[in-house]
């Protein structure tokens, strides 16, 4: 396959799945990796695509949803960081609410040191990871499983959320943005989210680096929906005050010793 004919065939695939990695291109392609890199650079380069680590995705746009497979491996250690600091706010006896997002699954892995909780998540893996833990009591809410992200959504997992209430919630986003608020790439997951934390008696925003100053297509909120922000990144003075102004607290978690 000549060069022009395999990034016709990349962009063709990207276009269909969203976004993708760099290994299964390599794998679909039968070309090395840095043989596909040296394309997504190109292709990055004419406009044609935007480049994400290990991958790449669609030009961004409000709509743009990434799988969880390539979502896993974006800010890495930058969630890892902000899951350990929301794993120090968990207590014995809680009950939580975890969303679909990436972080939410490395929330989940800091909790097999905490003997008991009720869990109430919307996402398969988060379900599955928490399974080791006999203390742990597990609810998946159930729905339509949306395959790109293995999270139920839906009418039945809103109605499953409204069911119970929880000491906190932690919801991940897309985009959060001072005028236009906390927002979602997909309406039916911003639906779930806010069915989370109107049923939570703290909303806990969990938010890296990538996010700020973002809007994306569905509204999960106004921040007067949220009682905390949990981030990786040092804030402005402008978001500090911000923040402050809606009596949100924050919380900055930039070392994995802390």
């Amino acid at each position: 396959m000549l060069g022009v004919e395999r990034r016709q065939y990349i962009f063709n695939l990207i276009q269909d799945r969203g976004s993708i990695t760099v290994s299964e291109l390599s794998q679909l392609c039968l070309v090395g990796e840095e043989t596909i890199r040296r394309d997504l650079n190109k292709m990055a380069s004419e406009d044609l695509i935007e480049k994400i680590y290990g991958g790449a995705t669609i030009k961004e746009t409000m709509h743009r949803v990434i799988p969880v497979s390539v979502r896993k491996s974006i800010n890495v250690e930058e969630k890892k960081r902000i899951a350990r600091c929301c794993s120090s706010m968990i207590e014995e006896g809680d009950t939580i609410f975890l969303d679909g997002s990436t972080t939410a699954l490395e929330i989940a892995n800091e909790l097999k040191n905490i003997p008991y909780l009720i869990v109430i998540t919307n996402a398969a893996e988060v379900a599955c990871r928490l399974t080791d833990n006999p203390g742990h009591k597990v609810i998946c809410t159930g729905g339509t499983m949306r395959l790109r992200t293995s999270t139920f959504v839906g009418h039945s997992s809103v109605t499953v959320v409204g069911q119970y209430y929880a000491d906190k919630a932690f919801i991940g986003c897309d985009g959060l943005d001072m005028i236009t608020g906390i927002t979602d790439a997909n309406e039916q997951e911003a639906d779930v989210r806010k069915a989370m934390l109107r049923q939570s008696k703290i909303g806990i925003l969990v938010s890296d680096n990538s996010k700020f100053d973002k809007t994306s297509f569905a509204s999960i909120g106004d921040f007067n929906k949220i009682q905390m922000l949990v981030t990786d990144t040092s804030l402005s003075e402008m978001w500090i005050n911000f923040l402050q102004s809606k009596d949100v607290e924050y919380k900055i978690c930039e070392d994995l010793n802390e």
